[in-house]
């Protein structure tokens, strides 16, 4: 059974990126981290999730977004690997930051995420 636990070193990974990548349209107090613990995927690294509108209008809460890290897989990884993965899930985030998502083709791909770590890394 898969099990689902708050990730403050994820949350910190996360903010740090934000705030050095200057993605001003992403609240990072509305963007939750958690690791995920006994999943089956083998290839799976992380996901991003949103609160989708319907819900949010339902609910009557304001967007949120959760970057779930699958500790089997992403955990192994050598750090680069690591800022890499959740600079790709990041980008999955809309400029409108309303709950929708952004799919891979045109704005998430290895040559958008190559750039955005080359620039995070200049910043360190």
């Amino acid at each position: 059974m898969i099990s689902y636990h708050y990730a403050p070193d994820i949350d910190k990974r996360i903010r740090d990126i934000i705030r050095k990548l200057g993605m001003k349209h992403i609240n990072p107090a509305r963007v939750i981290s958690i690791r995920s613990k006994g999943s089956k995927s083998r290839y799976v690294l992380a996901r991003c999730h949103s609160l989708s509108r319907i819900f949010q209008k339902t609910l009557g809460e304001k967007p949120y977004y959760i970057i779930e890290v699958i500790s089997e897989n992403f955990d192994r990884l050598p750090e680069e690997e690591k800022t890499k993965t959740l600079i790709h899930e990041l980008l999955h985030i809309p400029k409108s930051f309303a709950g929708g998502f952004r799919h891979h083709r045109p704005h998430v791909n290895r040559k958008t995420v190559e750039e955005a770590y080359r620039k995070y890394t200049t910043l360190q």
